[in-house]
């Protein structure tokens, strides 16, 4: 899959200390890819809108 295109954020929860977190882009059609912001040129997973939506709700109940 071509990610080229994509536009990576890192949570605005995210610290400057190099901590593990995560990159999303929304900006691909049909598509939410995620990643390890410290492995760049590493593996992306990737989720349909509705599973990444799935996904964050179940994550704000916790």
């Amino acid at each position: 899959m071509d990610l080229s295109d994509a536009q990576w954020r890192k949570s605005s929860r995210s610290g400057s200390n190099g901590a593990a977190c995560v990159e999303v882009a929304l900006n691909l059609a049909n598509i939410v890819a995620v990643r390890d912001s410290k492995n760049p040129s590493g593996p992306a997973l990737v989720f349909s809108p509705q599973e990444w939506r799935s996904f964050i709700a179940s994550v704000r109940t916790l």
